[in-house]
């Protein structure tokens, strides 16, 4: 776009919003903490607790994901529950495919309920300046109806692929094969004694990791004081960014300010966490920006709409309907962050 000269590099650069981008960037952050606190780990023992079989395994990984991904970003909780996901249908030596699809599917119909929960949320709600409560209550009942009609046609399409019995060792590395997949070191260890599925200490990884700092009120602590210092920390300041959140508070600045907070509490380089920070999807975001701006500047986004506003008219079911179809193949089409933007 500036190389051709449909935009200029200032315009370009002041399309950038950088309040987004900060609030990417922070909540990338915020999950690495989350993440290192056992958070996710948490999240997958409650998926294996008191299990009833395969469909109740799908229907609790359905619920899990999707109230999940409302709060932590879907990105983050597919990375994260894949690895659990797996490892519990291998165990109980069902196909990995119906619970797959439900993580997919269900982390993409829970993060439509918050502004964080996915990207394009957030570009939706900084341009329209809705609240994050108003965002989530206009949201939550087209969700929980969405997860419902998701979570039912999973039944109905794996419901005979759902019986399985527990297997003996030998067979559940196979199954593990079979779905295309190599048993990390946590699966093998797991493939041998299926009860570390829950065992706190492996999913801790950053946490549990030997805490060295010159902090001298760290070095009088003992290194159990400082693992549950941290994960404490990271819970209690997460819950207060949720309440600002509720509150009204800017999301940005209440995004960096936590991020901050965990960074500097630490004691510790923060490489390790910033280093898992997703930076291409930043400068997709930068590039983003600039695509969409220099493309309005050429006058096609509004003679389209001048065409279809006619027919799109949000008082009338026909007009929800031309929206919705236009919305859904352009997010096909075009990705659904630009379609969002």
């Amino acid at each position: 776009m500036v190389v051709f000269h449909v935009i200029s590099p200032d315009d370009a650069y002041a399309s950038v919003d950088l309040p987004i981008l900060g609030l990417l960037f922070a909540t990338m952050v915020v999950g690495g903490y989350l993440k290192g606190a056992g958070m996710f780990g948490h999240l997958g023992r409650l998926l294996a607790w008191r299990s009833q079989g395969g469909r109740d395994l799908l229907c609790r990984v359905c619920v899990v994901t999707a109230l999940a991904s409302a709060l932590f970003t879907n990105d983050t909780c597919c990375v994260v529950l894949t690895e659990f996901v797996l490892e519990l249908a291998a165990e109980r030596n069902l196909p990995a495919k119906p619970f797959l699809l439900a993580l997919a599917t269900s982390a993409n119909i829970g993060s439509s309920a918050t502004p964080i929960g996915n990207p394009q949320n957030l570009v939706i709600a900084f341009n329209s300046k809705i609240s994050f409560v108003s965002f989530f209550l206009g949201i939550l009942p087209a969700m929980l109806a969405g997860m419902a009609v998701n979570m039912v046609m999973l039944l109905c399409m794996y419901w005979k692929d759902l019986e399985g019995i527990i297997p003996d060792a030998e067979n559940k590395e196979m199954v593990a094969i079979e779905e295309g997949r190599r048993p990390s070191p946590l699966t093998a260890a797991t493939l041998k004694s299926p009860a570390r599925v829950l065992s706190a200490d492996d999913h801790d990884s950053v946490m549990a990791e030997s805490i060295s700092t010159k902090h001298r009120w760290f070095m009088q602590c003992s290194e159990p004081q400082r693992r549950l210092f941290l994960k404490s920390f990271a819970y209690i300041v997460t819950a207060g960014m949720l309440v600002a959140y509720m509150l009204g508070l800017n999301m940005s600045w209440t995004a960096v300010t936590t991020a901050v907070a965990l960074i500097v509490v630490d004691f510790r380089d923060a490489e390790a966490c910033l280093g898992k920070v997703s930076y291409s999807l930043l400068v997709f975001f930068t590039g983003m920006f600039v695509t969409v701006s220099g493309f309005n500047k050429t006058g096609l986004p509004g003679a389209i709409w001048n065409v279809m506003a006619p027919y799109s008219k949000i008082n009338h079911v026909s007009g929800v309907t031309v929206l919705s179809l236009i919305i859904l193949l352009l997010s096909n089409l075009a990705s659904n962050v630009p379609t969002g933007q």
